[in-house]
């Protein structure tokens, strides 16, 4: 009998709730609570994304040609390289923010500030590099053609490595308008006008025998299909618009949902970091002020921290999914 009592006691103090049930503070069972509904989300994003790309998966773009850009390196192909850099920087701004939580466990206001001012500029950069990302992507570096039937043709040599429009397109001197909404019917308006109409890039096109196009479908060594001269011609006749970088109606890359779930997914997941910068500003702080000196306590870093690893290890998942797989 006593062993029950004090079972149903021990049972009583660890489940019974209270300022600490779990012996967890409210505070961070709350943290918790959002860290878990906040998973989900990104998984359901996540598995959208993976099921639209096993649907078009003989025209999702791959990821080698499309983020091959580096700072300062114009022209140079880099591969996945400044991917790789930033997923570096912002795993290890998840380091010095483990070593800021265990120096203030041991109430080491110093390194709180050292460590947590490290985590910050690891923040900042990431999220200077990802709108930098962005900007490329929206303003493309090739160009491309899209047909009456919504497909992407890309030119290359006979190498087959692929060539910008600028590289030979044809200048015809022609009138191009550009529809806007005092000028539209019903107020409708279209985007800024590309550098070269569609009558350009054919006629270039036809000034350059050695050049060919190649499609957006991916043939079994994983590579884009390439036409023959013929083809080419064939194809280009087809041709409705011309597409210069990606936006969320045309992408010059390939499947138009790739540049959606990219602009979505990476989109919320920066926003996210951003705003655990932002807190860590107001913690770093308060920290200088020496407000959790004075409480003893320094929980307040630990949560933001917890905060912080999960922005991390999401980006872990966003950048498999992304851009590995």
């Amino acid at each position: 009998m006593e062993a029950t009592v004090t079972t149903a006691n021990s049972e009583e103090k660890t489940w019974g709730g209270g300022n600490e049930p779990m012996n967890a503070s409210y505070g961070k069972m709350m943290m918790w609570f959002f860290i878990v509904s906040d998973a989900l989300t990104f998984s359901g994003f996540l598995a959208a994304y993976g099921f639209s790309r096993f649907k078009f998966i003989e025209t999702w773009p791959l990821a080698d040609e499309v983020f091959t850009h580096f700072p300062f390196m114009h022209g140079v192909s880099a591969p996945m390289y400044y991917v790789a850099l930033m997923t570096f920087i912002l795993i290890f701004s998840s380091v010095t923010m483990v070593l800021a939580v265990d120096a203030g466990h041991q109430m080491k206001k110093n390194k709180v500030i050292v460590y947590m001012f490290l985590t910050i500029i690891g923040g900042l950069i990431f999220v200077g590099s990802q709108a930098w990302e962005w900007k490329n992507f929206i303003k493309g570096e090739y160009g491309a053609i899209e047909t009456k039937g919504g497909s992407i043709l890309q030119f290359v040599d006979k190498d087959g490595k692929q060539i910008a429009l600028a590289d030979f397109a044809a200048t015809l001197h022609e009138e191009r308008n550009q529809l806007t909404r005092n000028e539209g019917t019903w107020f409708m308006e279209e985007a800024s006008l590309p550098s070269y109409s569609v009558a350009e890039v054919q006629a270039g096109f036809k000034a350059h025998p050695d050049l060919l196009i190649r499609t957006e479908v991916i043939n079994e060594k994983k590579q884009k299909t390439i036409l023959s001269r013929a083809e080419s011609e064939q194809r280009l006749a087809e041709a409705a618009l011309v597409v210069e970088g990606a936006n969320l109606i045309r992408n010059e890359y390939g499947s138009k949902l790739f540049a959606d779930f990219f602009f979505f997914i990476t989109g919320f997941h920066g926003f996210h970091v951003f705003s655990g910068v932002i807190i860590n500003i107001i913690i770093f702080f308060n920290v200088l002020l020496g407000t959790y000196e004075k409480r003893k306590s320094y929980e307040m870093v630990e949560k933001v921290g917890l905060y912080w690893h999960f922005v991390d290890l999401v980006w872990v998942f966003v950048f498999t999914v992304f851009y590995l797989v």
